[in-house]
């Protein structure tokens, strides 16, 4: 647990949202909705080996880190093949943990614009395009079309969004999401009938379509 909570430390320090848990079951619930994920090979329930194996099919292009006491180069070598990005063996610097992270999400955000139909997002660039015209949006409008379409298909609840764009301190009801989702949707022209790209989930949150 010590691990846990000094890494988390470390993450929340650099600006980072994190979901924190301490077993292979409720890590493996979380995997789809994370923009990387910091594995222990010896998670209790399901080994960070068997969930790396699984993340690297339903989510091939999540970053995946893999933490173990296991430090001989045949460990090592079995880790990366299965599906790990990057390994790092105990005992370890939180800084090179940090540093690794900051590492897999510069090389995740090579795929920096996400095409999806006629809908194009300039992650970094932080540019909008539908049907190659700019679409200008907030700051708001922009992370939370971002945090859903990076996870296509995922559902995200009210409350996980107000956490991801919103920021864990913001004090105002999950009615500012549905606000924004509706200018959102306004911007994209999307019908709430018939989305071409945001569903509602109704009881709990929105999902980006996994074949906008």
């Amino acid at each position: 647990m010590a691990i846990l909570e000094i890494l988390s430390a470390y993450l929340k320090q650099d600006g980072h949202d994190i979901i924190l848990v301490s077993n292979g079951l409720d890590a493996e619930r979380e995997l789809g909705s994370v923009d990387v994920a910091i594995l222990d090979w010896m998670l209790p329930g399901q080994s960070g080996v068997d969930l790396t194996r699984q993340a690297r099919v339903n989510y091939p292009n999540l970053p995946l880190l893999l933490l173990t006491a296991r430090g001989d180069e045949d460990d090592r070598v079995y880790g990366l093949k299965s599906g790990a990005d990057d390994y790092v063996v105990k005992p370890f610097r939180p800084r090179e943990v940090m540093a690794r992270v900051e590492a897999l999400l510069r090389r995740a955000n090579v795929r920096d614009v996400i095409t999806l139909g006629s809908l194009m997002i300039g992650a970094q660039a932080r540019s909008i395009t539908l049907e190659g015209t700019d679409v200008p949006l907030s700051r708001t409008e922009f992370e939370l079309l971002l945090t859903l379409a990076r996870h296509l298909g995922i559902a995200f609840s009210r409350e996980r969004l107000l956490e991801r764009v919103w920021g864990p301190e913001f004090a105002g009801t999950e009615r500012v999401v549905d606000v924004n989702i509706q200018m959102l949707r306004r911007k994209l022209k999307d019908d709430l009938d018939t989305p071409i790209f945001i569903e509602t989930v109704r009881g709990y949150g929105y999902r980006f379509r996994d074949d906008a």
